[in-house]
């Protein structure tokens, strides 16, 4: 397997890694402490084509393929963690689906405008009682004539509360249990659907989520994506790409972790000589840099699998559960070199390790890949 970038590639990766050092790091502890969503950030980034990477340039986005789109989350969210995932959601969550699911009619309507960063989706899978088991949902969907009326709630919605519409799974057969699943495309200003505040959340503070409420929301029966009883199998497609763009979300924090240790390294002096001359600190490094690369190693790999349009579930699901734990190992050890500086806000070591322990829960748990991985081993 050939992993040299393109040309094309290695642009993408710059353009995105001198975006960030001038836009994003210079503000994500501002953000962070405000809860502020980098709005002008992202608006820069739309202007950039950077929210619809990999959306042919027809529909509105840049035409690069998913292994671009990797590196591209990677750099933003070694900046800022919480762009990162913004861009991710809107890209893999959102537009993804719409692209691969959606009818011409569909795709001018609620993707064009978004993979051009006119507009912001978001994704509508998880309930209170329905997380890692998506089949549990409680959200109906009942067909009134020429429309569906949506009831029941979806929570943890990464861009929910600045969102234009989003991608929604409902049951439209409970007794057809996963199969009964339907996605719908929900615009934010129909009747019925509310918002509730914006989440008080660990890490990630700069990408707003929150809880969606859907009370008799009429939608019309042309935003059906797919046909009734797709919506479980839309989901599952949906989040092997989505798998993807959380892994290199991963990668990036961690990698913002381990260049800010190694520079406080080189600087901080203790018994007259740097502490990166002391081999306690110097493996911590080398484990460091070791981990982050083998985590890029595998997004790259499922990204290729991607492009080549095969199935990628569990190398999507080993790149994202690898990436997820390693990026808390390397915060963790991040603020270990810090030491005492680390825990302190003044320093960003500590939003590392805040940032990086989602990674280990959105988007599927790390128990939930385990699964996803074990099941394609166990195959005949």
């Amino acid at each position: 397997m050939d992993f040299e970038l393109t040309e094309l590639q290695r642009e993408t990766q710059r353009l995105c890694r001198e975006f960030a050092a001038r836009e994003l790091t210079p503000n994500a502890r501002r953000w962070d402490e405000e809860h502020a969503f980098p709005r002008e950030a992202v608006r820069k980034l739309a202007e950039l084509s950077l929210l619809g990477v990999a959306v042919p340039e027809t529909y509105g986005g840049a035409g690069l393929d998913n292994v671009a789109y990797a590196l591209a989350v990677e750099e933003i969210s070694r900046g800022c963690a919480s762009t990162g995932v913004i861009v991710s959601v809107n890209s893999s969550l959102y537009c993804d689906p719409v692209l691969k699911y959606g009818t011409e009619e569909q795709k001018q309507a609620f993707l064009v405008p978004f993979a051009r960063g006119e507009k912001l989706g978001c994704f509508g899978l998880t309930e209170p009682e329905a997380g890692s088991d998506a089949a549990a949902q409680k959200t109906t969907a009942v067909r009134r004539g020429d429309q569906y009326l949506i009831n029941g709630s979806k929570n943890w919605i990464t861009n929910g509360p600045v969102a234009d519409a989003i991608v929604l799974f409902a049951m439209t057969d409970r007794a057809a249990g996963h199969r009964g699943i339907s996605a719908f495309l929900v615009p934010t200003d129909a009747p019925g659907f509310n918002r509730a505040k914006p989440d008080r959340k660990m890490g990630i503070s700069a990408a707003p989520s929150c809880t969606i409420f859907f009370e008799d929301c009429r939608v019309p029966a042309e935003n059906l994506l797919g046909k009734e009883g797709d919506g479980f199998k839309i989901a599952l497609s949906t989040l092997d790409g989505g798998r993807i763009g959380i892994a290199a979300q991963a990668v990036g924090i961690a990698r913002a972790a381990f260049e800010e240790a190694r520079a406080y390294a080189l600087d901080r002096k203790t018994f007259g000589v740097p502490i990166a001359q002391h081999q306690a600190i110097q493996f911590m490094l080398a484990d460091m840099a070791t981990e982050i690369d083998a985590a890029r190693l595998l997004v790259l790999k499922a990204a290729l699998l991607k492009d080549a349009g095969v199935r990628h579930s569990a190398e999507s699901s080993m790149a994202k559960l690898y990436a997820s734990e390693m990026a808390s190992r390397v915060a963790n050890k991040g603020l270990q070199i810090f030491g005492g500086q680390g825990y302190s806000k003044e320093f960003d070591a500590e939003r590392h390790v805040r940032d990086a322990r989602i990674t280990e829960i959105y988007e599927g748990t790390s128990e939930i890949q385990r699964l996803v991985i074990s099941a394609g081993l166990l195959k005949d």
